[in-house]
């Protein structure tokens, strides 16, 4: 019997579900009690990550030029990211960070170990096996947007405007379920699916995102 991508992906998001206690800083954002100082280094990471995630996105569709489900889903990622970077600024401008500041400031190597790893799977991972690591990951990053955006509202006085680039993550992407859905399902249907290396990649991503939220609290 052929075997149900949507069901994978399910049991695949529940699985790789981050543990509360992994990020301590959106809850401290989402009751107002995170410092300012600390929403700019967001913004001062964020204009590094999105970029790196673009190209690694690009490369991974280039990577799948035999299998147009994936092509299709991560050119989708690719575009999304653009459409973010442009929102991004407003949100930088708000955090009080200007084109100096963001052109001096040095990245911290907990926040970068995320894009980095994303840029070793646009390398290394088959495309299939990525495609399901990447959409059990952005689960948690949709959560952590919806919140942040609600708190810039309530407890930081951000305008629509500056809170733009995390509307943009919460809300819901159907089109990339979609999307997912049906390169998962071809990658099934083909045998080019190892769940096994998929379940580690997406474990890696997800520790790494923890890792990113728990420098932004603690910078070195």
């Amino acid at each position: 019997m052929t075997r149900n991508a949507r069901d994978l992906l399910t049991t695949f998001t529940a699985e790789l579900a981050p543990d509360p206690r992994s990020n301590p800083l959106v809850p401290l954002i989402a009751s107002g009690e995170a410092d300012r100082e600390v929403l700019a280094v967001l913004a001062l990471e964020q204009l590094r990550v999105i970029p790196a995630d673009r190209r690694a996105f690009l490369q991974l569709a280039v990577r799948s030029s035999d299998q147009p489900e994936a092509d299709a889903y991560f050119t989708a990622l690719a575009e999304g990211e653009a459409l973010a970077r442009q929102k991004l600024p407003a949100f930088a401008a708000a955090c009080g960070v200007d084109e100096t500041r963001a052109a001096a400031y040095v990245p911290l190597p907990g926040c970068q170990a995320y894009p980095a790893y994303v840029a070793w799977l646009a390398l290394n991972a088959a495309p299939a096996d990525a495609v399901l690591a990447i959409t059990a990951n952005f689960s948690a990053w949709g959560g952590y947007c919806a919140a942040i955006a609600g708190a810039l509202r309530t407890h930081y006085g951000f305008d629509d405007e500056a809170c733009a680039f995390f509307d943009f993550f919460a809300a819901p992407a159907g089109h990339l379920d979609r999307a997912a859905e049906r390169a998962v399902q071809a990658a099934l249907d083909t045998g080019r699916l190892d769940e096994s290396r998929a379940r580690a990649y997406g474990h890696l991503l997800q520790s790494y995102e923890a890792l990113f939220w728990r420098t932004l609290q603690r910078p070195a």
